[in-house]
């Protein structure tokens, strides 16, 4: 029940604000979310600060490098043969 006021009161202080754009809107949830699974994961326990940190990096990195190879291959245009 906690965790659900949180997101309720996160959503009013985003329409209050004007947030109107769903680009912004579903930018704004991804980031509540990735706190709270950081956070979750911090709680459990299964690494250290440090470590959950560099782990972070390298996993947003990575996901960096698929957007980009993503962007690459729909950019590339196949070009139909001549008979």
């Amino acid at each position: 029940m906690k965790n659900s006021k949180f997101i309720i009161d996160k959503f009013a202080k985003l329409i209050e604000q004007g947030l109107v754009s769903s680009k912004d809107l579903t930018t704004e949830l991804f980031n509540i979310l990735k706190s709270k699974r950081d956070e979750f994961v911090f709680k459990m326990k299964l690494t250290s600060k440090d470590e959950f940190e560099v782990l972070s990096k390298r996993v947003e990195n990575l996901e960096n490098k698929i957007n980009k190879l993503k962007k690459k291959k729909s950019k590339k245009v196949k070009q139909a043969r001549k008979p």
